[in-house]
């Protein structure tokens, strides 16, 4: 220890030149064969040991809307007679838009409907939407015979004949032909509510044209995040969203994108810059954005949390000769410390008679 003191004292000395205000005295160093007469002290910072918590955090540019769109594609034969403006919702069982001056209701689910469903005795997964939307309507569509089966393979449920009156009851109250069959192109399947983007379509063209592009119906912000740090951030993870005001509201990410943009592989494609991927976090309380329907914001993730750790400013650190850091007490001792996370112009430090409120030097 003798040896690392003499230094750590050297070392302390350069940290302190030139350093002013309260704090404690250190010796300094001095050279033979220079005339510099008695050792004088030298006025130095110090501040205490600290138990705290700290966050490894990043703050990254995102933007404020309603998620990408995607584009609806209509179904069947007819003529597109009315479509929505911009901006309206899609309810389930409400109409979306005419073809043939007859109204097309929204459903939701994940399979379209490819095929007409007359026949009871059929199985799929568009049988499975169709009596999941019935039943979500009030309607009594009988016993599930076969449950719908999502990702599995699964035949999905059954068209019975309670779920065919079912139908034809639905049709008939909401003004549809009551047939007890459904034909595609007579029903879109979206994937929950959503908000119309775009229009594309106009009255008259073909059923079966691309009609509009919708969006979510609720508002996310969109992150680029690193290819290469897209790893450290996870769905479920907490986050800070300021806004353009400078007010700050919480949020929860919501999804990581599985598309990664940019980066040397699309730069023929005039995509230049770092790969990255789109992270989506949604606000807690929807009303904190209720005045917004696009804007740039400012998002901070906390990707790791040390609670009631020893912290100190990263200017404290010594570092020795033979590798390592250690604190210098304000009587020039040594205490060799393990150092954790960095935050914030913090250090996690660790060490033998380490404890909070204990005096160290520091730089600045």
């Amino acid at each position: 220890m003798a040896g690392r003191s003499r230094v750590a004292v050297a070392v302390s000395v350069l940290l302190v030149a030139g350093a002013t205000g309260g704090g404690a005295w250190v010796w300094r160093d001095t050279h033979p064969g220079r005339d510099t007469g008695a050792a004088a002290p030298v006025r130095v910072r110090t501040v205490a040991v600290t138990r705290t918590d700290l966050s490894d955090s990043r703050t990254l540019p995102g933007t404020l809307g309603f998620g990408r769109p995607h584009v609806l594609k209509g179904t069947g034969q007819g003529v597109v007679t009315r479509l929505p403006e911009p901006g309206a919702r899609a309810a389930r069982g409400k109409p979306l838009y005419r073809v043939d001056d007859r109204p097309v209701p929204v459903l939701f689910g994940d399979t379209p409907f490819f095929r007409t469903l007359a026949k009871t005795g059929v199985r799929g997964h568009d049988v499975s939407v169709l009596a999941d939307n019935l039943r979500a309507l009030g309607y009594d569509t009988g016993p599930a015979v076969a449950p719908a089966s999502r990702g599995d393979g699964g035949e999905g449920e059954e068209f019975t004949p309670a779920l065919a009156a079912a139908l034809k009851r639905w049709q008939q109250d909401t003004g549809q032909a009551a047939t007890g069959t459904l034909v595609p192109g007579r029903a879109v399947v979206l994937p929950g509510p959503v908000r119309v983007e775009t229009v594309e379509a106009q009255p008259g063209d073909p059923a079966d044209a691309a009609l509009l592009t919708y969006t979510s119906a609720a508002k996310s912000v969109t992150v680029p995040v690193a290819a290469t740090d897209v790893g450290t951030v996870k769905a479920g993870d907490r986050a800070k969203i300021t806004l353009p005001d400078g007010t700050t509201i919480r949020g929860t990410v919501r999804t990581l994108g599985r598309t990664v943009q940019g980066g040397a592989g699309q730069e023929s494609a005039g995509q230049t810059g770092p790969a990255t991927v789109d992270v989506t976090v949604v606000p807690d309380r929807a009303a904190d954005v209720s005045g917004l329907d696009a804007a740039a914001v400012q998002v901070r993730f906390d990707t790791a949390t040390r609670k009631g750790v020893l912290a100190v400013p990263v200017s404290a650190l010594v570092a020795l000769r033979e590798g390592g850091y250690a604190l210098q007490r304000p009587d020039g001792t040594l205490v060799a410390v393990t150092t954790g996370m960095f935050a914030g112009g913090m250090v996690e430090v660790s060490g033998k008679g380490l404890a909070a409120g204990t005096e160290v030097v520091t730089a600045s």
